[in-house]
């Protein structure tokens, strides 16, 4: 049964078929051959797959960061980080990283901090006479910090798929996230000061004092839900509410910019997020039932166990394979089948739990900005206009900062464990 059930889900990836609906189709054919299962298992499992508190964060989160594009509040991170650094030459470009930075903070989501700040800043840098393509690709990778800062949907996924805390995994992602963010922005003011490109980015920049008093309301908002989690006041379910609640409050009584048609188009474009990534996960709860009814899961690991003889030979195998697997199959079911099944193999091995999650989280973010199959490839090409195969070029050292960030995060456990040792004590 395994076995036809992952020949038919690749055979279905390969002709093309959605994701989740590969996977749909792959659990099927797996009841119909096991031949003493009950078709009510498939309806029991669909039901239990999203049957998990946490998953409420979910849509709450996707919502908040649509609310903050529709009523400008990116509008005003962007003029702030531009206030912070756009003021040295390649400025621009580091405020780009910055602003994501910020916006990732709250949004938790790659896709989301594309469209709100590469509609902004992607404009911006091409008229600063920073190529087009290096603007686009920019924006790409940059936006991975979407889902390695938290609040992060992956990690949510990652969490409700492997019953661990979503809370630790938040506070594991701070030091990756910043790490990313800090390397991205090295490059892109090295990239500036020898091609020369930036020497005009502090042209029309408004000055640090009145740029917070612009924004303060809008940074006062990943304060409020990152200090809530972690200060105990709430748990990350009950932020994201918090989170959508200011964002409407803002952007309706504060701001007055969110209006009804904006508000409108917001709760639609949530509506349809969030049911692709529920139906992503319902999919793979009845495939990872099927798998590990069949013991796929301690076979796995015993075949890992005696391919790989230690914990770091453990985990460059699993980076490479993750970073292969990413460049194909999209991040949410990727964690949502693998997850359940490495996660004990690499307990096996001493590897944290959070530290695993980031890792796994870290490198499948890689693939959303790597062909052929790169989702904020293909939104910052829909916000720039610009063609997939003129991004690939410049693209490339953006990938190897993260990929070198990755394996100091890999290999380096304390980037992930020191905050969440401190407010959690050692594991």
């Amino acid at each position: 049964m395994p076995q036809l059930m992952i020949v038919s889900m690749l055979l279905f990836f390969g002709l093309t078929v959605p994701v989740a609906v590969s996977i749909g189709l792959a659990s099927i054919f797996g009841v119909a051959w096991d031949g003493h299962m009950p078709w009510m298992v498939i309806a029991q499992q669909l039901y239990a797959a999203l049957d998990k508190y946490p998953l409420v964060a979910v849509p709450f989160f996707i919502l908040a960061g649509n609310l903050m594009e529709a009523s400008g509040i990116s509008d005003r991170m962007v003029e702030f980080a531009k206030s912070v650094v756009g003021g040295m030459q390649g400025g621009l470009a580091v405020s780009c990283v910055l602003t994501c930075m910020i916006f990732a903070a709250v949004a938790g989501s790659s896709v989301a901090t594309t469209f709100a700040v590469g509609a902004i800043l992607i404009p911006a840098m091409v008229r600063h006479g920073y190529p087009k393509p290096f603007a686009a690709s920019l924006q790409a990778s940059a936006a991975e910090l979407g889902v390695i800062i938290p609040p992060s949907i992956p990690m949510i996924l990652f969490a409700v798929s492997t019953d661990t805390s979503v809370g630790e995994l938040f506070i594991a992602g701070i030091g990756p996230g910043i790490l990313i963010a800090g390397a991205m922005m090295c490059y892109v003011w090295l990239y500036a000061r020898v091609n020369g490109y930036g020497k005009q980015d502090g042209q029309n920049r408004i000055a640090l004092g009145p740029a917070f008093r612009q924004a303060w309301l809008a940074l006062l908002m990943p304060v409020i839900i990152l200090g809530g989690i972690y200060g105990g006041v709430f748990t990350p379910t009950e932020a994201s509410a918090i989170a959508v609640v200011y964002a409407l409050v803002v952007g309706m009584f504060v701001y007055r910019t969110l209006t009804v048609p904006r508000l409108s188009e917001a709760l639609r474009r949530s509506v349809i997020s969030t049911a692709v990534i529920m139906f992503v996960i319902a999919n793979a709860g009845i495939f990872g039932f099927l798998l590990n009814r069949a013991g796929i899961p301690a076979a796995l690991g015993a075949w890992l166990g005696m391919i790989f003889t230690g914990k770091y030979s453990f985990l460059l195998g699993i980076n490479v394979a993750l970073f292969l697997i990413g460049m194909f199959i999209e991040t949410s079911a990727s964690i949502v089948v693998l997850a359940p099944l490495l996660l004990p193999v690499a307990m096996s091995f001493g590897v944290d739990t959070a530290h695993f999650g980031v890792i796994m989280v870290v490198n499948l973010a890689l693939g959303m900005v790597t062909p052929p199959f790169g989702v904020n490839l293909f939104a910052a090409c829909a916000v720039a206009n610009i063609t997939l195969e003129r991004l690939i070029r410049p693209l490339l050292p953006f990938v190897l900062v993260v990929f070198a960030c990755l394996m100091l995060i890999t290999y380096m456990p304390s980037i992930s464990l020191f905050l969440k040792e401190l407010a959690y004590g050692p594991a």
